[in-house]
């Protein structure tokens, strides 16, 4: 039977969606802090020539840059001030709740509420700073050694000026966007650092979807490849939608309870848990925290090129750790196993679960309450996320090898895919709450115009 939730969900409509202000207003402020991230992908940083840039980035075509290229939107094929998104902002996003789940000090500092938070969050500005200046300066020093490898003078004027100012301005893009971000979640819909890397890779569809149907126009790829990569990628984005849905519902059942005309009655309700508690945490932690090196490995080994000994170590590992190696493969679905118990367990926290149940009388049919029931919460959540955890390696991992040993230029793959339709599910379900919180507003000013025309 369906809840009262889902009766009212059923009967959204458009009319309901013009009168919810609030909504518009949200939603007309994403769409905005979406088109400015847009605009200023296509603001390149000083001392760039585009067309030598562009002419530079050919040569360097495939591998890890292309893969941080989808993620960023085409931002650092053009060398924007935002061309390396927030991916330094998740790489320390990470490292700080890592912290606070190992470092006493900031194990202390998250139990103290909204004060800790703030405290954390700040922690976290912090070392994004760090991370984007580092990460900033070997791109600069890379784009000038790579444009005298190649003979290509993508940097007007090499020197220290040129990489004091694209660092400050890589630096500045990353914490604009990371403002637009946190600005996203808490005036928009939807989670905002979601958000902004899903519109990279939505605007990067477009192209590389293109890409692939000239190629079988063209005969350079076999149509029948083609068709199958399409229904692939549909059968997917389908598979997708299948196992964001599922959950495990777990009976609920609460003391009996006197009624209007003096039965006793028990009271039962379901606790659903997701199949994928973590969402789509895990292959974006886990893809950050190698892109990151990885990027900086591409670029200082052009710096070194002049070192015989120093560029071939770099290259070497490189190379073993290039987008679509083995080695790769093996570290990204370590981190998205590793990323997708650690998320599940700071999202769902079963002594605090169990004492909430237990604080309201609830109890699980068989299960004592307290202790007992915290250890079926974990026993539960271990198996589910066992689950989840397989099905968000094999999502990420699966078209990738295929892709890559088929020797097909296709670089929206089953991470890309996954974040956008995880992103969307997420952003359509706030939608449809607030829509819902605005139906029962209604209700209720009706209830009391009623009320008050009887009396």
């Amino acid at each position: 039977m369906a809840s009262a939730a889902e009766q009212l969900a059923s009967n959204i409509s458009w009319g309901s969606f013009s009168k919810a202000t609030e909504l518009k207003k949200r939603l007309w402020f994403t769409l905005g802090a979406l088109v400015l991230f847009r605009l200023l992908s296509f603001v390149p940083i000083p001392g760039i020539d585009p067309r030598a840039l562009g002419s530079l980035f050919q040569t360097q075509q495939g591998g890890v840059l292309d893969f941080f290229n989808t993620f960023s939107g085409g931002s650092l094929e053009r060398m924007s001030i935002i061309a390396l998104g927030v991916m330094p902002y998740i790489t320390a996003s990470i490292v700080v709740q890592l912290g606070g789940s190992l470092y006493g000090p900031w194990m202390a500092l998250k139990k103290e509420g909204e004060v800790g938070r703030k405290k954390l969050n700040q922690y976290t500005r912090y070392l994004t700073v760090v991370l984007t200046t580092v990460q900033g300066y070997f791109i600069a020093v890379g784009l000038e050694s790579l444009g005298a490898t190649q003979g290509i003078g993508a940097v007007v004027e090499p020197g220290m000026l040129f990489r004091v100012t694209a660092t400050i301005s890589l630096v500045g893009g990353t914490l604009f966007l990371m403002w637009v971000g946190e600005q996203i979640t808490s005036r928009g819909i939807g989670n905002g650092v979601s958000l902004i890397i899903m519109a990279g890779i939505v605007a990067s569809m477009p192209r590389h979807v293109a890409q692939l149907l000239e190629g079988g126009r063209t005969g350079t790829m076999d149509p029948l490849l083609v068709v199958t990569i399409i229904a692939l990628v549909v059968a997917l984005v389908l598979f997708i939608c299948f196992m964001e849905r599922a959950q495990r519902r777990v009976l609920i059942q609460y003391p009996k309870r006197q009624t209007a005309r003096g039965l006793m009655q028990a009271e039962r309700s379901h606790l659903p848990i997701k199949l994928n508690t973590a969402g789509v945490i895990p292959p974006i932690f886990a893809s950050s925290l190698l892109l990151m090196p990885l990027t900086v490995l591409q670029m200082a080994g052009a710096k070194t090129a002049t070192d015989s000994s120093s560029s071939d170590f770099l290259i070497t590992l490189s190379t073993y750790l290039q987008h679509g190696s083995p080695l790769f493969m093996f570290l990204y679905g370590a981190g998205i196993i590793f990323f997708c118990f650690f998320y599940t367990s700071v999202q769902f926290n079963s002594e605090e679960t169990a004492e909430n149940l237990k604080r309201h009388g609830g109890f699980i049919p068989g299960i004592r309450p307290g202790k007992a029931t915290e250890q079926y919460f974990d026993y539960l959540l271990n198996r589910i996320t066992v689950i989840g955890a397989a099905y968000l390696t094999l999502i990420c991992l699966v078209p990738e090898i295929a892709f890559s040993q088929a020797g097909v230029p296709f670089y929206l793959g089953g991470t890309s895919l996954l974040i956008v339709v995880n992103v969307t599910m997420d952003t359509v379900s706030q939608i449809q709450s607030h829509l819902i919180a605005h139906q029962y507003g209604d209700l209720i000013k009706k209830a009391k115009l009623k009320g008050s025309r009887r009396r």
